[in-house]
Parts: structure tokens; sequence; C-alpha cells
């Protein structure tokens, strides 16, 4: 059976968490992406996360950062899913050992199958 899950991604405030959970969110996203409006630092995303049920999922949106930036991060925010926006192979996606899902830029010549078969362990595609 199919399940439409809600995610509220962009949050900076343990306040806008709150209400996106109160609303019904099944995930709260978090930007690590420093030219972001929407980014957060190690420290806000610690504090939001503290706000959230144990049953709504953390998602942690990155672009590009270095691998040991994002093991960083992973050691402080209890994030139970990695997205990823940026240029990352499927082995940087993978090397983090969490469920992940890959954005995929559309643009013209961009061939759906060979990228579907490229980041065939991501939990899905973004498009």
């Amino acid at each position: 059976m199919a399940y439409t899950r809600i995610k509220i991604c962009g949050i900076t405030r343990e306040q806008d968490a709150r209400l996106a959970v109160a609303a019904g969110a099944d995930a709260i996203g978090m930007v690590f992406y420093p030219p972001s409006p929407r980014a957060v630092s190690v420290e806000q995303a610690v504090a939001i996360a503290a706000t959230v049920p144990p049953f709504v999922s953390l998602v942690g949106l990155f672009v590009n950062l270095a691998a040991q930036d994002v093991a960083r991060i992973l050691e402080h925010v209890p994030l139970g899913l990695l997205q990823f926006h940026g240029d990352e192979s499927p082995g940087f996606c993978r090397a983090f050992h969490r469920p992940w899902i890959k954005s995929v830029r559309m643009k013209e010549g961009t061939d759906l199958l060979e990228v579907a078969r490229r980041y065939s362990d991501a939990g899905g595609l973004l498009l």
C-alpha cells in the first residue's frame, strides 16, 4: 500500500519544527549548505533535533560538503536520512552508513535510467 509522507525542509528554528510536527509533518529537513539562507549550524540543528519527537524523521540536506564535514555533523545531529543535492558520487553517499536520497538536476540530455542505475542503492531520487 502506498503511503504519502510529508517532509518540511529548510527548518531553521525550534518553534518552526514544533509547528511542522503539530501540522502532521513526518520529517523535518535541515539544510547544511552554508550559502543557503535556510542553512543551519550544528548548534542550531542539535537544538531543533531536541524538539522533534521520536517518530518524526530528521533529514540533513548537503551540497558538495566534504566527507569530514558531513561526518562531523553526524557526530552531533541524529539524522535518520541524508539528502544529497550536489555532485556526490554513489560511493560518497554510501560512505556514511545511513539511508540516503539523491537529488538529480534535470537538464537536457539527462538519462534518468542511467542515473537510476548509478544510484540504485539510494532510498529515492528527487527530480
